[in-house]
């Protein structure tokens, strides 16, 4: 065993670097807040404006929730994603006109729900709900979010504090010590590959941790799928998390799909009937005793109301709220008990609604983009934990250099890996990607042993197409932008202020809310090369296919810019549906036919900040089914090794299979 005091220690550096990260988080919402307009929040999708208050009532956790909706007609040049989730606090404003002053109320509120143009916020008793809903210019906003640090800081001080098994977990995963497991023979699953086979095998016989390594289009979630399901023969109930609530609703999606009985702590995002249906708010409106509770607690608001007037009213009140309390739990007893997976976040399962409860297993699905004192908020309440994801695509969002610097940006699953590296299982057969395409990453990220399936190797859209294309700007097109507070200016980018930490400095820059870059000429000719590339394929094989795409670009003013220039172009008019721009972020977990990518840097010096963070461009290139265009500046990347590497590749393939009538 290591020194026992070198966990001890590492957690408080943790501590010290979230504190370090709270606040830099928190200042640069103020900056956020102060300087970039309104304008420039909603087409973050970190504000609605304006919105019409709809009706109000009480929901089943007995909040009292207003409903909004988005004023279309206002809305049209905006995107339609946001970042407004369960949970998340939110203010409300009135403003005029997106250039007017703001005027704030003085509540806020949490979102209980919300899909692209609806959402449902619980507001405190007392809330003028009649002002709301006969408001003009009525607005809200995401406000700084002090719940989740608390809860984080909470769960690293309770494991350092921590006695018996979470103790064990503690010291066992900061050291080399040999990580305990069962004996028994592996067991057969047809239907899985050699590598998933083993995945689940080894997730059975692990008394303390196992880790599935899942690179892009591996089958990750059809393992975990898998093992749970395995797991859920020998244990009644196992705690399923994940970091985003749209990482949650996609697992929980597949474990119904498989016949498990499942109940979602907190909203889904990815909003279907049949993930609504297994929410505790819906199961808990749905159970034969909740017209009784409802009735009960409507007569507790009513009591309350005319107390002044009320004989004997705290015996009364006393009574009704025993009868109201002894249903709950009876009701709560009931939902629990039928689950066979608890699904949430990972800080949704500090919910009180699982005060008290004890799980064997914890399964953790992307585990590689959690924070580690995230990933300890569920370890109190387990045996055993089960984490799967891929430490060589999207790392956990970090604000802070100095945390950043400092080591915060390290997930537990990276730690594990290193430490244990016995525990780990690569899935190595990929069914997502021309081979030509996975290829590149597999060979830089995953040391050449992820190897496609037969079905996809030669999966193309053309004959003697190419499955990997570079197209270079010409010199005068050749010239990036910053875009900073919502205008262009002349680059004038500080990557070299921190050269040696170049990787950590440029994620950190683009994290920073009021700087982006935008190259204007560069999204031109991606959208040029996009529409030569329809041209080939022909409109009737599209439309009739419904071939899709994924335009992508590391930074969020050239997302934004792309998206304005798509819906002016009258070419893609009939493809619109067909064609998704975002972030790499925002495209983490899907696929498309064809992907095209934006580089955006271009400029003397050679910097490229942020698309240092390799990762990034990991995930990009393998969101690919058939096709990647890559539209940037050879001249500034290449001085970069792994794009020199990814040029060099991309140039090879051309050579090889030169396309007709060309030189």
């Amino acid at each position: 065993m290591a020194n026992s005091a070198s966990p001890l220690l590492e957690l408080q550096r943790q501590l010290l670097l979230l504190q370090m990260e709270y606040e830099e988080e928190k200042e640069s919402f103020r900056r956020l807040t102060e300087h970039i307009g309104l304008q420039r929040r909603l087409r973050r999708g970190d504000a609605w404006w304006p919105v019409s208050a709809g009706r109000t009532y009480y929901n089943s956790m007995n909040q009292l929730v207003v409903e909004l909706h988005r004023v279309l007609s206002a809305a049209d040049d905006l995107p339609s994603d946001h970042h407004f989730e369960y949970g998340k606090p939110v203010e409300f404003f009135r403003a005029d006109s997106a250039a007017a002053a703001i005027t704030y109320y003085r509540f806020t509120g949490t979102v209980s729900y919300a899909d692209e143009e609806r959402m449902v916020v619980a507001v405190p008793d007392g809330t003028p709900l009649m002002e709301l809903q006969q408001a003009t210019g009525l607005g809200l906003s995401l406000t700084f979010d002090e719940t989740t640090y608390r809860t984080m800081t909470d769960a690293l001080e309770r494991t350092m504090r921590a006695k018996g098994r979470l103790a064990y977990l503690r010291d066992l995963f900061y050291s080399h010590q040999q990580a305990q497991t069962y004996s028994f023979s592996p067991l057969r699953f047809p239907y899985l590959n050699a590598a998933q086979e083993e995945a689940v095998n080894r997730v059975l016989q692990a008394k303390d941790v196992a880790i599935v390594h899942g690179p892009p289009g591996t089958g990750k979630t059809t393992t975990l799928v898998e093992a749970i399901r395995e797991t859920l023969m020998r244990e009644s109930q196992v705690l399923v998390c994940a970091q985003s609530n749209m990482a949650v609703d996609w697992i929980a999606e597949k474990l119904l799909e498989r016949g498990i009985s499942v109940l979602r702590i907190g909203n889904p995002t990815r909003v279907t009937d049949q993930l609504l249906a297994y929410t505790y708010e819906r199961r808990f409106e749905s159970h034969p005793d909740y017209p009784q509770l409802w009735a009960l607690r409507k007569a507790m608001r009513e009591l309350r109301g005319h107390r002044r007037h009320a004989d004997n009213f705290h015996q009364k009140m006393d009574r009704l709220r025993s009868r109201a309390t002894e249903l709950e739990i009876r009701i709560n007893a009931d939902l629990f008990g039928e689950a066979r997976v608890i699904a949430c976040t990972l800080v949704g399962s500090a919910h009180r609604l699982l005060d008290g409860m004890k799980f064997t297993t914890l399964f953790i699905d992307e585990a590689a983009q959690a924070l580690e004192a995230a990933c300890w908020i569920p370890m109190r309440r387990v045996s055993r934990v089960v984490l799967a994801g891929d430490h060589c695509q999207l790392p956990p969002t970090v604000k802070s250099f100095e945390a950043l610097k400092g080591g915060l940006g390290k997930t537990l699953m990276e730690r594990i890996v290193e430490n244990k590296p016995q525990v780990v299982t690569l899935l190595t057969m990929q069914y997502r990607m021309n081979e030509e395409i996975m290829r590149f990453s597999s060979d830089w990220f995953y040391g050449g042993r992820v190897t496609s399936a037969p079905e996809v190797k030669y999966r193309s859209i053309l004959d003697l197409d190419v499955a990997m294309e570079w197209v270079e700007p010409t010199p005068t097109q050749d010239a990036e932008k910053d875009f900073v507070e919502g205008t262009a200016k002349a680059v004038a980018v500080a990557d070299s202020v921190v050269a040696d930490n170049a990787l950590a400095y440029g994620a950190w820059q683009e994290q920073q809310h009021n700087l982006s870059i935008v190259n204007p000429a560069e999204a031109e000719l991606t959208l040029q090369t996009l529409e030569n590339y329809f041209t080939r394929i022909g409109k009737a094989r599209l439309l009739e296919e419904r071939l899709d795409v994924g335009v992508i670009s590391p930074y969020r003013a050239q997302v934004d810019y792309l998206r304005r220039l798509l819906k002016k172009r009258e070419f893609f008019k009939p493809f619109r549906q067909l064609i998704t721009v975002n972030t790499v972020d925002g495209f983490q977990g899907q696929e498309r036919d064809i992907i095209v990518i934006s580089l955006v840097r271009a400029n003397e010096a050679g910097q490229i900040g942020f698309l240092r963070d390799l990762r990034r461009m990991n995930v990009a290139i393998t969101r690919a089914r058939m096709k990647v265009i890559i539209v940037g500046s050879a001249e500034t990347m290449t001085r970069h090794p792994f794009y020199r590497k990814l040029y060099q590749y991309v140039s090879a393939l051309r050579q090889a299979q030169q396309l007709p009538g060309e030189p």
